[in-house]
Parts: C-alpha cells; sequence; structure tokens
C-alpha cells in the first residue's frame, strides 16, 4: 500500500467496470445518468487463491514479523539499519545498470552509476547514501519496468508469499532481478541437506537478512492497514495497477483549482508524529448488551490518574485509521488518556455493536455509539479503578454529528453524582465537535457530487483524464510531501478524489450489511473469497441510492414513521435538536468555514447556536485538512480545558 498519501488510500481500490449515477430521496438530481468509466486494473481471475494468499502474508507479518522485529529494532538502531539497507541497495546496482540501460534511460544509467562510485568509496562500501545527499538522482529500473516498457501488459494478478502483491511480468521480472544480484554467484555454494541438486550461496542469506530489516521498520504500519481497512486486499491489488504502470503522469494542472477540496486532501499531513505510538496503545473488546457481542476498542492509558478522552471516527473510520490515531496521540501526549472506537459505518462496529441492520438514521447510530461508550467506561473503570478521572467525548467529521446528538440527549442539570451510573448511559464533561457537518443529507448529496466530478471532462478524453489522476497520485505517493507542497490537481480531480473515497467506504457499508442482513436488492452473491462481481454492482449505488434502496425500505419496514425518507432527513439536521444543544454549555464546536459540508446558512446557524466561547471557526482548512496546524490543535487541547484529573 502506497501509504506516503492519504490520496492513494482514497483511490487504490476500484475494479473495472462503469458507474451509473442514479440520485434519490429529496436531492437534486442530475439531467442524465451518465457514466464515468474507470480505468482497468489488472485482471484477478485467481482471486480466491489471491485471497488465501493475502491472509497467509497477513498472519505472517503479524505474527511473526512484527514480534520480532521490535525485539530486532531495539537491539539494532535505526542508524544501523539504515546502514544495513543502504547496502543492500548498493549491491543491487548491477540490475539497475542493466535495466537503465535495456530501456534506453542512458541518463539514468550514468547517475546510478555516479551514485554507485560514490557509496562504494565515500560512503565505505555503500553504508552511507552520499548519493543522495550530493543530490545524485536516482534512476530505479528492473526486469519488471523493462518488460513493460517492451510492451508485455499484465493479464494476471498475482500475491506471492511474503513478497506481496505481482502479476506474471514482475514474477518473471523478479526472478530476473534475482539472476542480476551479484551475491548469488560468490562461491563458495555449500550442499542443503545433502542434495546436490540443491545448494545456497552462503552469501545469499544475506539477500533475506536485507529484506528483514527494511519490513522492521514498515511492518507495524503494514500489519495497522490491515487491520484498519475493511477490505485492504481489494485496495492492494487495484494499487498495484498504477504503482507498476510504464506510463509517466501529466502533472500539468488544466483547469482551475478548488482550494477548498485541495485543502481537504491535505489531511494528509495529520498524522501520528511517533511511529511506535500506535504500537504502544492496548486493544481490548467489550460485550455490548444490545448485540450479544464483543467491540474492540484501542485506548493509551496515563500513569496516574488523568481525564479520558473518548474518539469517534468520520465516516466509516477505523479506530486504528489514521486521523483517529493522530487525536489520539495529540490527546495522549498532552495529559490526556485516550480511546477510540470505530465508526457506525465502520464494518468493525455495524457486526458486533449496531442494533440496526444498516447504519442511516442518526438516532439509532448515535445511541449505538453511546452504548458502546458506556460498556467500555466500565470495563476500563473496572480495570484500572482510579485511573480514569473526567470524560470527554470527541469526534471528527460524522463522529462529530453523533457527539453532537449525544450532547443533545445529555440531561442539562446532572446530579450531582460522577457522571456513569450503573443503570444508565455514561455521560461525559465535554463534547468536542470537528468539522462537524449540520445536515446528514446535505452532505451526501455534496460526496455524490463531487463524485460525479469527471463527468464535466469532455467525454472522448474522460477516461484517460481519470487515468492520469490516479497516475499522479501513485507517482506522490513515492515522494516525500509537506505542507508546503502544491498538490497537483485541478479542481475536478480534487473533487473527484474525495468523492471516490467516501465512494469506497459506502461500497464497504452496503456489503457488510447485505452480507448479514440481505434485503435482496444486489443480484451477484456475496462470496468472501470472490468478491469482485458484488463489488462492482454495488459501486454502482450513490449514496442516494443507498437511502433510497436499503436505508428507507430497511427503516420502514421497522417502525420509523412514514415517510421514513422524511424521517430520516429531519433526524439527521443538527437544528431539530436545538434547543437541547444551545442548553448544554460543555459542548465545544471547531468548523472551518470553506468546508464543503457546510454552506452559509449552516454557518449562521452555528454562530446563532453556540457562543463564541463553544465555537471557533478557521477561515481555511477545507474538511479535515487544516488538523496538522498548530493553531487548530491548540484549539482542540484547549476545548478540552477544565476537565477534571479525577471524578467528584
Amino acid at each position: 500500500m502506497l501509504r506516503c498519501l492519504v490520496l492513494v488510500v482514497l483511490t487504490l481500490e476500484l475494479a473495472s467496470c462503469a458507474y451509473r449515477h442514479e440520485p434519490t430521496i429529496g436531492l437534486t438530481r442530475p439531467p442524465a445518468a451518465e457514466t464515468v468509466v474507470l480505468p482497468q486494473s489488472v485482471p484477478d481471475p485467481i482471486e480466491p487463491f489471491n485471497r488465501v494468499m493475502w491472509g497467509f502474508n497477513k498472519a505472517v507479518m503479524t505474527g511473526v514479523i512484527k514480534p520480532t522485529s521490535r525485539v530486532y529494532r531495539f537491539v539494532v538502531v535505526k542508524p544501523v539499519r539504515t546502514s544495513i539497507g543502504n547496502f543492500g541497495k548498493n549491491l543491487t546496482y548491477p540490475g539497475r545498470l542493466i535495466n537503465n540501460l535495456l530501456q534506453g534511460k542512458w541518463t539514468g544509467a550514468r547517475d546510478e552509476s555516479y551514485r554507485f562510485v560514490c557509496n562504494t568509496t565515500v560512503g565505505v562500501a555503500g553504508f552511507f547514501d552520499v548519493g543522495t545527499k550530493w543530490k545524485i538522482p536516482k534512476s530505479d529500473a528492473d526486469f519488471g519496468q523493462t518488460f513493460g516498457q517492451w510492451g508485455w501488459q499484465p493479464g494476471c494478478f498475482i500475491m506471492l508469499p511474503i513478497l506481496g502483491p505481482s502479476n506474471e511480468r514482475d514474477t518473471l521480472g523478479f526472478a530476473a532481478d534475482t539472476a542480476a544480484n551479484p551475491l548469488i554467484y560468490i562461491a563458495p555454494y555449500e550442499f542443503v541437506a545433502n542434495d546436490p541438486l540443491t545448494y545456497l550461496g552462503p552469501y545469499t542469506y544475506f539477500n533475506y537478512a536485507v529484506m528483514y530489516n527494511d519490513l522492521s521498520d514498515t511492518v507495524g504500519e503494514y500489519v495497522r492497514f490491515s487491520q484498519a481497512e475493511a477490505d485492504p486486499y481489494s485496495e492492494i491489488q487495484y494499487a498495484w495497477t498504477f504503482a507498476r504502470a510504464n506510463r509517466v503522469a501529466d502533472f500539468q494542472v488544466k483547469g482551475k483549482q478548488d482550494e477548498a477540496s485541495l485543502e481537504t486532501l491535505e489531511s494528509v499531513f495529520f498524522t501520528y508524529k511517533d511511529p511506535e505510538f500506535p504500537s504502544h496503545g492496548k486493544t481490548l473488546s467489550a460485550l455490548i448488551p444490545t448485540t450479544g457481542r464483543k467491540l474492540k476498542f484501542t485506548f493509551w492509558l496515563q500513569p496516574s490518574n488523568a481525564p479520558v478522552v473518548y474518539i469517534v471516527p468520520g465516516l466509516g473510520g477505523h479506530r486504528l485509521s489514521q486521523p483517529s490515531l493522530a487525536l489520539a496521540e495529540l490527546v495522549f501526549k498532552n495529559g490526556f488518556s485516550a480511546v477510540v472506537i470505530s465508526s457506525p459505518f465502520n464494518p468493525e462496529f455495524m457486526e458486533h455493536a449496531a442494533t440496526a441492520a444498516l447504519p442511516a438514521y442518526l438516532p439509532v447510530d448515535a445511541r449505538d455509539v453511546h452504548v458502546a461508550l458506556t460498556e467500555i467506561d466500565r470495563r476500563l473503570r473496572a480495570l484500572h479503578p482510579g485511573r480514569l478521572g473526567g470524560k470527554a467525548l470527541m469526534g471528527y467529521s460524522m463522529g462529530a454529528l453523533e457527539a453532537l446528538f449525544i450532547a443533545a440527549s445529555t440531561p442539562t442539570n446532572p446530579p450531582a453524582a460522577p457522571k456513569s451510573d450503573e443503570g444508565g448511559l455514561v455521560q461525559f464533561d465535554r463534547y468536542v465537535a470537528i468539522n462537524t457537518p449540520t445536515r446528514m443529507a446535505h452532505g451526501i448529496s455534496k460526496l455524490d457530487e463531487f463524485y460525479r466530478a469527471p463527468l464535466n471532462w469532455p467525454v472522448t478524453n474522460r477516461t484517460d483524464n481519470i487515468e492520469n489522476t490516479f497516475l499522479k497520485v501513485a507517482a506522490l505517493s513515492q515522494s516525500t510531501l509537506t505542507p508546503q507542497t502544491s498538490l497537483p490537481f485541478s479542481a475536478i480531480e480534487s473533487k473527484f478524489l474525495i468523492g471516490l473515497a467516501f465512494r469506497l467506504t459506502l461500497r464497504d457499508t452496503i456489503y457488510s450489511s447485505q452480507k448479514r442482513s440481505n434485503q435482496g436488492v444486489l443480484q451477484h452473491p456475496l462470496r468472501d473469497f470472490r468478491r469482485d462481481p458484488v463489488y462492482q454492482e454495488i459501486l454502482q449505488y450513490s449514496y442516494q441510492d443507498y437511502f433510497e434502496k436499503f436505508a428507507v425500505p430497511y427503516y420502514e419496514a421497522h417502525g420509523v414513521t412514514a415517510p421514513a425518507a422524511a424521517a430520516m432527513e429531519i433526524a439527521g439536521d443538527l437544528r431539530t435538536y436545538e434547543a437541547a444543544l444551545r442548553a448544554n454549555p460543555d459542548i465545544r464546536v471547531i468548523v472551518n468555514e470553506n468546508d464543503f459540508l457546510l454552506t452559509d446558512e449552516d454557518l449562521i446557524w452555528l454562530h446563532a447556536t453556540f457562543t463564541p466561547e463553544q465555537l471557533t471557526v478557521f477561515a481555511k482548512g477545507g474538511h479535515l485538512g487544516n488538523l496538522f496546524n498548530p493553531a487548530v490543535q491548540k484549539t482542540i487541547l484547549g476545548a478540552l480545558a477544565g476537565l477534571k484529573p479525577s471524578l467528584p
């Protein structure tokens, strides 16, 4: 998974197919159901085998590589690990030289030769990468790329043991790359198990040592990704199409740019700073009485009594997603304990803590969150008596909307007893809503509008433009980005990437809900090991379709007053709870003026409903795009000020 850029997470998934758009409940319909044709991925005819192999790799990484790498990183410090990686990279110079020449990249061959000479001499046999320090360009090249340059288009995706994603072209290329490694020709050879046909050079083992060394610094992110994504296999399968494409992206920005959506994409820069922070957290589960199932949660406790912040992610977010962990680290580093759960739209929550078959109705979703947090709070206080002080509920995006609903449901004059009694739901001392939407109906209309953005391109080059957008993402993911980096996306591209991200979340939501309670809407069977056909069908549905064809029929059948569409829209509007929100002084709201989920009318309502002490509005940032900004982080921490370190 290309993790340097969140855009990759937003785009590296789709199966190859065309998508139709049919709008629904109470929202503006486009003039015609046009089709967005997305670039095809490498075909996956052996998907069941590949998924089994993915499961094997995940088990090895999680159960073997990750725990042993902790010991390895403790014994072998970072500078030494870097030097080992540099040495191993330097030894593979012959393969890069050969492939640069075979591809006609004469400049690349020259640069790699310069780097090899400099690193081998001044860099002490390659242990120090002086070539990069001296700004000598890199020109990575391998036989898989060479075969692609010669016209070999891969026809079958393959998940290799340990090595991960590949295809028939790159698998053969890997064998050729191995043959170009000079270590395998260094004598003497030693026989293995007295078999004269099976032998290994003693230096060959160094290749595996270098591979393990390099994995030790990345396996944590690999494991976190595999746990946080609903279907990481499909993301990797599609990512490989563009990561290994022999096409160069055109970085020219054609058309106007949209500041708000570009700033939204900058949420990539809000991440945890300590790479070891996720592994410092503990994961337990709490039995949810309304479902009879156990829900996982991840937490970081201060060594002594401290206030605790419960964090609810945005739409479809997992407890181990990047923004969830970044918020947890932010509050933990500033003296608070942190607890994170998954979103009601995430399969983990849906399958273990949701009382409804599918999320869509705010009163039900928010109450399920409240019940789950109550059980988690009780379990933590039983396990760690005296460690948890005052309680804050912090949500971002959709999690903020759910947090505000819970705040509106809280008695404004609670009893003097501790805010968590044995029979009722847990009460919070503070509610922090970050980048909350105010109307769910408006929010989903914007998500569908953004996904349809490519329809503004001429049909003749629409698919090529989408493919070039993905190639930009793949290229950017392999470079070092900073908040000062200017993202090379037009308004259509940046909006589409955002809309696509949420469309993929919807796909996972529909698949999970129908796997547990099939409403008979989908025509394809739901099979765990061959998901591509049903995924293609599900991705035809917009958020508007989801409400009309899945949610509305379900909730009408389960007691929501008809017409259910209107009732659900009213229930998903914060204005419905205005009086209760006004009466709760413990609410803090942080939003951005140019958030695409908010209208001017919404901003006026927020100003009228909350006091200046409760509401902070930043001029820029889009949706969640300025959370890396120190001023915003200071505001978030300020919203928690006054929480007591111990219970009354």
